[in-house]
């Protein structure tokens, strides 16, 4: 029969330890523990072996890692009335572990619910294309204003990045006839724009032909070769008048001094 002494002993043991152990915190690198002494905040111990007082005092830990949380899709009129729904993600730390139990109630939670509420707030103030094509200014201005008003729970928000907008059908295809509509008009842009370098181009060749005399015939007896080495049957070409000007003029001449 064991002897009640080294129950009781044993009883002692026992109980030490689980004092010892309650006593006992060990802390990971990005670990923060927030103590409370009966209820009373009594500092930040950092990482490492820890021991605090049982019963008397309660440890808190706090994690320092980035986090990244997902927004959950917003439904969103833009300010020039038009219905989208947009999700975006929110990266933010605890920069001090004392505000972030103190301050707010659950700072992970309230940070979601803030970046909700200010998604919906600044991309109803903006218009579609500026959603579309100022993506990056609209995620600075979203951090700028969840770090301002996180700031007194001790929560840094380091990035917010607008991850995607999705459009109704409708918007889709008027989109897709606005942008097909930019591109008819470049087309017709670029061939205008053809047109007149050519028509400036022929009026310069237009002007150096006409200084020279035999320039016109040698430029049209190179487009009779060119037709020539098609090899057609039948060769149809324009009889410039500047190429028998020259014998009506001699023909004048002969009429005239016949006449005398």
């Amino acid at each position: 029969m064991i002897p009640f002494s080294l129950i009781l002993w044993a009883i002692l043991v026992a109980i030490v330890l689980l004092i010892v152990g309650s006593a006992i915190r060990i802390l990971y690198e990005y670990e923060r523990g927030v103590v409370f002494r009966l209820g009373r905040f009594a500092g930040v111990r950092g990482p490492g072996l820890k021991f605090i007082i049982p019963v008397v005092d309660k440890l808190v830990k706090v994690s320092l890692r980035t986090v990244a949380m997902d927004v959950p899709p917003q439904d969103v009129i833009t300010r020039d009335n038009v219905s989208v729904k947009v999700n975006a993600v929110i990266y933010f730390r605890v920069m001090e572990p004392d505000k972030a139990l103190i301050e707010v109630e659950n700072y992970l939670y309230a940070t979601s619910q803030l970046a909700q509420t200010t998604l919906r707030s600044v991309l109803g103030q903006s218009e579609l294309d500026e959603l579309l094509t100022h993506r990056d200014k609209i995620n600075v201005e979203l951090q700028k204003i969840l770090d301002r008003q996180t700031d007194c729970w001790g929560v840094k928000v380091s990035n917010v990045e607008v991850k995607h907008i999705d459009l109704p059908t409708e918007m889709q295809r008027a989109m897709a006839r606005q942008a097909e509509a930019e591109r008819e008009r470049r087309s017709k842009i670029i061939h205008a724009e053809g047109e007149l370098q050519a028509s400036e181009k022929l009026s310069q060749a237009a002007h150096i032909i006409g200084l020279e005399t035999g320039a016109l015939q040698l430029r049209y007896l190179q487009t009779l070769t060119e037709i020539a080495s098609e090899r057609n049957s039948t060769i149809l070409f324009p009889l410039p008048i500047d190429l028998i000007k020259p014998f009506l003029d001699i023909a004048a001449r002969q009429e005239a001094a016949a006449e005398k």
